[in-house]
């Protein structure tokens, strides 16, 4: 207090004074930064003891008065000043990223013009536990019909993502004639392309910034598998499990007793496409398919409307559920009693 009284009187005021660092004398300047950073690129960034050897040449032999200061320098202080920000910022290299070409599939939105078989296929991964990998559901719907199979495969490499597919493929009762996916690994390899190619199937993947070319499967990820298989890890050895789920209860009753949003898009005078979905548009695939002009002609040989009727009459949309739900609980049951860690299911 004595101390700030006798400021006070002295100077008529009291202020903080501002702490100031002791800082080191610098000696190598923003222009030897430079000069470093010249020589590095154009050596590609040599060891420390060749670049110090390179900077004592350059100013003893060669005689270039502006290496005087880094001919001295030390080969620690030569890795300070790499590390410095300026140095950085002078040596940073910036590339775009280079697009990985890929001939498998052609990079556009299918076109189907009304016609059922073409497919958005996408793949729902159960999640990993402590190394262990869960399932691989496979997701495929029709664009124009919402005609939906899922299938399941305990790993995403060919091998085992192939008879899932050719099993996907059977379980649909139109031809197909187009088949769509993102820019996934699972999709875009030969073994897939092999097998469209022998099935005469149109091999489409989405473009770039088009989050809309696959919205129509990842719609149905969240409405369909993750509603009803939830999040939980589930092992992959239970993948044959699941596919035989799928294909005797699940797939028979998405596609004959469950009913799914048709839009009916309409123009403004700008342009601007408005989506509206009407009750009486809530229709089932099956219902959808047998209202299409000329259906009978996309079905495949060895079916026919009668014994599709036949399968959709078989029972209630309600008794299907009831049916569907009970065969999913006892499922879950053993694949929550057979696993080491409990799934979570909600």
């Amino acid at each position: 207090m004595t101390r700030l009284i006798r400021l006070f009187r002295k100077t008529g005021s009291v202020e903080a004074k501002a702490y100031r660092r002791r800082a080191f004398m610098r000696i190598y300047t923003d222009k030897d930064v430079a000069l470093l950073a010249e020589l590095d690129r154009a050596h590609e960034w040599l060891s420390g003891p060749a670049t110090q050897r390179i900077l004592e040449r350059e100013y003893v032999r060669f005689g270039k008065a502006e290496y005087v200061r880094l001919a001295k320098l030390s080969n620690g202080h030569l890795y300070n000043l790499r590390a410095s920000a300026g140095y950085r910022k002078l040596v940073a290299v910036y590339r775009p990223t280079q697009p990985t070409v890929v001939s498998i599939g052609e990079r556009r939105r299918p076109e189907p013009e009304g016609r059922p078989g073409y497919l958005r296929v996408d793949t729902v991964h159960q999640g990993d536990w402590d190394g262990a990998k869960g399932v691989y559901h496979i997701n495929a719907v029709d664009t124009v019909t919402q005609w939906q199979v899922v299938g399941c495969a305990s790993r995403i490499s060919e091998a085992y993502l192939q008879p899932v597919l050719e099993a996907i493929l059977h379980q649909f009762p139109f031809r197909i004639l187009g088949f769509h996916s993102d820019n996934g690994s699972e999709y875009i390899n030969y073994t897939v392309a092999k097998l469209l190619e022998q099935l005469l199937i149109e091999f489409t993947k989405s473009r770039a910034n088009r989050s809309q070319d696959n919205a129509l499967v990842e719609g149905k990820n969240g409405a369909v598998i993750r509603k009803l298989i939830g999040y939980g890890h589930i092992a992959g050895e239970h993948a044959e499990a699941l596919q035989k789920f799928y294909t005797a209860q699940l797939n028979p009753y998405l596609n004959f007793h469950r009913p799914c949003g048709f839009a009916a898009v309409s123009y403004d005078a700008r342009g601007k496409r408005k989506r509206v979905y009407k009750a009486e548009q809530y229709v089932t695939p099956y219902e959808k398919l047998k209202a299409l002009p000329e259906a009978v002609n996309y079905l495949k040989k060895n079916v026919s409307f009668a014994r599709l009727d036949q399968q959709a009459s078989s029972m209630s949309d309600t008794e299907c559920a009831k049916k569907m739900a009970t065969a999913k609980a006892t499922l879950l049951r053993k694949v929550k009693t057979e696993s080491p860690i409990p799934p979570r299911f909600y």
